[in-house]
């Protein structure tokens, strides 16, 4: 164990392991981008533009409940499966369940004791696009476009600006 005696080998080790945690921080979202099917959700805005952030929009789900169960709990890793359905060309939320469903497609989401966090929640674009996108989002003309894997796990594809006519 030579090696981590010297700065070189504790610095080495640390960035073995920085690289990997990587797979661990990204595997949810990977694996909805790259084994899940799409389905589309309405959207609205949450937040305005935040300059600190850079360009992007908040997006909240109006078909997605806000809140997990309820009751008295830490809201800390607390998991909540939000089973699908779907109406029309959309598809909605029903209520929250401790339980993963049996069947049909579901997201799986964390409830940080104000809102459930998805993994869907934000959507990074160039800035010359951020003012019109949320413009069209404030207005209900955009959808979002998500794929879920069979786990739940969620990723924000695209949010698509539906023509008005």
């Amino acid at each position: 164990m030579k090696v981590l005696t010297s700065r070189t080998g504790w610095v080495a080790m640390a960035t073995v392991v920085q690289l990997a945690l990587v797979p661990v921080a990204v595997a949810g979202p990977l694996s909805a981008r790259l084994t899940g099917d799409e389905y589309l959700l309405e959207v609205a805005p949450l937040d305005p533009m935040d300059p600190f952030r850079g360009a992007y929009v908040a997006l909240d789900y109006p078909g997605l409940p806000d809140r997990g169960r309820g009751g008295n709990r830490e809201p800390a890793d607390d998991v909540s499966y939000v089973p699908l359905v779907q109406e029309g060309e959309l598809w909605v939320g029903r209520r929250p369940a401790s339980e993963r469903p049996d069947s049909g497609p579901f997201l799986r989401c964390k409830d940080d004791g104000w809102r459930l966090r998805c993994g869907i929640d934000s959507y990074f674009l160039p800035q010359d696009k951020a003012l019109e996108m949320e413009r069209a989002v404030m207005e209900g003309r955009a959808v979002a476009r998500v794929k879920i894997d069979s786990r739940g796990n969620a990723a924000l594809v695209d949010v698509q600006i539906r023509d008005e006519g």
